[in-house]
């Protein structure tokens, strides 16, 4: 891989982690056009590296959320912020049990497999999955939100312009933390996945986005932690492919796209526009599929 190529895949994983596009799908997508030949391993270790720097674009874009989080459940207090720490936590469950029980099996469908092929056919399914919940969240939820939103009810209506839905409640939770565990597969998006299960659960669409940011923290930290333990317990001649200059340039871009597109994500969900990536990823999944079934 050369840095060229990483910055290309960084650039997409930056926009693809906050958009409703699924970043997986879209890195198989350019390792195909760009011919990168990885293994299963290799491309999964890549792209651990640029979700890392997508994390840290969450931190830096959402740090006057970040730090009373991390100073109320660090310090013990017993205030709403550190249940919503915990509720983070219990979302991270579900993700957690697959990373440790399926890991081998997820690994499967990054990369090329053993006969070289990509695994665009599956992208394609799961974007048109992604698709579908991006609609459903959007028919039967958002656009009912923005109708009333933009025709009160009356003159003095004090809910006019504001978002509605509830908190994120324990139950909630769980529900959108199964959501990211199904997520693990490419062309499934995360922020999609995540985004569009809280709004079909009628939970409020920013507070809902930012949660779905937030969970991700700790479950791509702890991957990064496990993979950096197993790659200074290898010998040489066992370890990635990739080089340190590639790693370096597509962590860099991956970084500082996301900090921009994770800011245009939120301005998305409160204007209530995510459906219109339904309509990318029907397209974009259609001609997975077709490329897959014509080679």
């Amino acid at each position: 891989m050369s840095w060229f190529d990483a910055l290309i895949l960084g650039i997409v994983q930056g926009l693809a982690e906050y958009l409703p596009i699924s970043s997986s799908g879209h890195l198989e997508i350019f390792r195909t056009i760009l011919g990168l030949n990885l293994s299963g391993e290799d491309a999964l270790q890549f792209n651990v590296v640029l979700h890392v720097a997508t994390v840290l674009s969450t931190i830096i874009v959402l740090w006057r959320e970040f730090v009373p989080l991390c100073t109320s459940f660090f310090t013990f207090k017993r205030d709403d912020n550190t249940s919503y720490v915990w509720k983070i936590l219990l979302s991270c469950i579900p993700v957690g049990i697959v990373g440790v029980l399926f890991k081998d099996q997820v690994e499967n469908f990054f990369g090329v497999d053993d006969n070289g092929k990509s695994h665009l056919m599956v992208v394609g399914i799961c974007l048109l999955v992604t698709a579908l919940l991006l609609a459903l969240a959007y028919f039967t939820r958002t656009r009912e939100d923005l109708r009333r939103n933009i025709v009160p009810r009356h003159a003095y209506d004090k809910s006019a312009g504001k978002q509605r839905g509830r908190n994120i409640n324990w139950l909630d939770a769980i529900v959108i933390g199964i959501g990211q565990a199904i997520a693990v597969l490419p062309g499934l998006s995360r922020s999609g996945t995540t985004i569009a299960t809280g709004i079909l659960l009628g939970d409020n669409r920013e507070k809902v986005a930012k949660f779905s940011f937030f969970m991700v923290i700790i479950p791509i930290l702890g991957e990064a932690m496990l993979d950096m333990i197993k790659f200074m317990g290898q010998d040489s001649s066992e370890q990635v492919s990739v080089g340190f200059v590639p790693m370096l340039v597509g962590f860099l871009s991956s970084l500082i796209v996301g900090c921009l597109a994770c800011k245009w994500m939120l301005n998305l969900v409160k204007k209530g526009k995510l459906v219109w990536f339904a309509l990318y990823c029907v397209v974009v999944g259609a001609l997975c599929i077709i490329w897959q079934c014509c080679h």
